[in-house]
This record gives C-alpha cells, sequence and structure tokens, in this order.
C-alpha cells in the first residue's frame, strides 16, 4: 500500500494533479488526497484549483459538478460506476415535469444531483450552507426544494418555510435505527449523538448535533464529550478520530442489518489501486453536454456566491 501511495504521488507531481476525496471514502483515499472535505468544501476548492487534472475520489456527480465549474480542466474518476442514490432517486425528466407543473416557485436543488437536474434549478445548495441559503430568500418566496425530502423537512422545520418537496432520499441516510441509537446511549449514557440532516426525523430527534460532515466534524472537536455516536456514512469517523484519538466515535447502525456500521457501498468503490490506474491512464474522464453544464453552472455559481456572502 505504502509503494501505491508514492506511486500516486510521483504521479500527481509529475501531471500537475490534484487529489479531492469526499469525507466517505476510505481513509487511505483520505490520506492520500490532497484535499478532503464536504461537497460545499469541495467545489469550492475546484472552482479556484490551477491542477491540470482533477481526480474526484467520490460519487459521480461530484466529478460532474467539478467539471463544470473547471470545463478546462481534465476531471477524472478512479470508477464511473460510483453513482448517488440520491441522485438518482430524482431524474431529470420527472424533475423537469414536477417543476413545469408548479410554476411561480423558486427551485433549489441538493448538490447530490446529476448535471441535467441542476439544469433546471435555481439555486444549488449543500447541507453545510441549506438553511442559511433558504432563510437568505425573502419569506414569501414560494420554494420547490429536492431531492432529499429529509434535509428538506429538516429546513421546514428551522426556518419555518413550508418547501414543496420531492420525494427523494439517500439509501444510507435512510436506514439508521433510533432503536438502535437508544440501545447505544443506554450502554454510553454520556455520549453525544451527531446526526446527519439526511436522516428521517425520528433519528434527528435524537440528536445533540444536526449537521453536514464539516459540521459534525468540528462539533466533536470543539465539545468536551469523550464519547460520539455517528449517524452518516461511517467514512467520517476516520478523519474525527485523526482529529481527536482520545475520543470515541462509534457509526450508528442501520436498521436492517446486523453490521456495526452504515456504509455507501457507491463511495467504497473508490479503491487505491483504481485511484493509481486513473492517473496512470487518465480515465475514467468525466464530460458533461456543454449546453447542459452552461445552464447548471448558473445555480452552483449563485450557491458559491451566496455562501462567500453569508460567510459560509
Amino acid at each position: 500500500m505504502q509503494h501505491l501511495k508514492e506511486e500516486i504521488r510521483r504521479l500527481c507531481s509529475e501531471k500537475n494533479a490534484v487529489i479531492m476525496a469526499h469525507y466517505y471514502t476510505d481513509g487511505e483515499i483520505q490520506d492520500v488526497a490532497d484535499f478532503v472535505g464536504d461537497s460545499l468544501a469541495l467545489a469550492q476548492k475546484a472552482a479556484t484549483t490551477q491542477a491540470d487534472i482533477i481526480v474526484m475520489c467520490g460519487v459521480h456527480f461530484m466529478g460532474e459538478t467539478i467539471k463544470i465549474l473547471c470545463p478546462e480542466r481534465k476531471v477524472l474518476v478512479p470508477d464511473m460506476a460510483a453513482t448517488c442514490s440520491l441522485a438518482e432517486s430524482c431524474p431529470a425528466e420527472e424533475f423537469t415535469s414536477f417543476v413545469k407543473e408548479h410554476p411561480g416557485h423558486t427551485v433549489i436543488s441538493y448538490v447530490n444531483t446529476t448535471a441535467a437536474t441542476k439544469a433546471v434549478t435555481d439555486i444549488v445548495v449543500t447541507s453545510s450552507n441549506a438553511c442559511q441559503i433558504v432563510e437568505s430568500l425573502p419569506k414569501d418566496t414560494p420554494i420547490i426544494f429536492g431531492p432529499d425530502r429529509n434535509l428538506g423537512g429538516y429546513i421546514n422545520s428551522i426556518t419555518g418555510r413550508n418547501m414543496l418537496l420531492w420525494n427523494g432520499a439517500c439509501h444510507v441516510h435512510e436506514q439508521f435505527s433510533a432503536e438502535k441509537i437508544i440501545e447505544l446511549k443506554k450502554q454510553h449514557p454520556g455520549a453525544k449523538v451527531l446526526v446527519h440532516p439526511e436522516c428521517k426525523n425520528t433519528v434527528a430527534a435524537l440528536a445533540d448535533k444536526i449537521g453536514s460532515t464539516a459540521a459534525l466534524l468540528k462539533y466533536s472537536i470543539n465539545d468536551p464529550a469523550e464519547v460520539f455516536i455517528v449517524a452518516t456514512e461511517s467514512g467520517i469517523l476516520h478523519e474525527m478520530q485523526k482529529a481527536c484519538p482520545k475520543k470515541k466515535f462509534i457509526p450508528a447502525p442501520p436498521s436492517d442489518s446486523t453490521c456495526a456500521c452504515n456504509e455507501c457501498s457507491y463511495m467504497k468503490l473508490v479503491t487505491m489501486q483504481k485511484l493509481y490506474d486513473c492517473l496512470l491512464n487518465e480515465t475514467p474522464e468525466i464530460y458533461v453536454d456543454p449546453a447542459v453544464a452552461e445552464k447548471a453552472i448558473r445555480p452552483i455559481n449563485r450557491m458559491l456566491d451566496i455562501s462567500e456572502k453569508l460567510g459560509l
């Protein structure tokens, strides 16, 4: 594994390539990356990079987002099959029809969508900035929010809005069990519960902190608790443990399995060997139809602009 890591770093240097990794990838991928972050941070970083090649270690829509932001760069992903259940729950044609059926609405789409879905969107958001961006709009603005019904419902509860929600969800965050988290709390009575807003409201109700992966990481670093139960994809525990080696992080288990953690099978398709092969051969490469990209860049840039103004 050390040899692969050295070869990957050598190829990056030779090819002026940068590796970006999402918190949900395996720890070894995060350790070899130039930059690790959540969706907002990855988009912000991609918009400013000077690299000739960007390798996105994550899922397909993340590679698309970077290609839209950096059309002149070569954007690679280690495995083209690394898709996203949430993005798949919102097919562009169906979402376009939904939008047309509800004219006069501002359309806000979660970043976990395809480029084609972003193309019929007014503003893209991430879990890091969604509440703040929604609150930045006038109170009487009618809003369509897609595709995550759980995140949308959470935003409605926080902001007092009544956004019209697309009925989509993430297969990982849908599977967390409130009952199993309660059992873990009994075993670890002093533990704090960290919950991603893509989780169901029964799980969110148990949270000491609800937030994006970056927000949960920050909370775990700053909070004095010694034990945390984490209800999001278990890849984030790698960064949490690195940042807080003396603290204990327990992955919240899914409801329909005896497995002790809840993983995104798509994120785990990204391996060190695939990353090396990707850099060596400069494939698979992400392509986005220029006509789609021209429409999709507008809501992404609007997100980045609002985030900058709000200091996010």
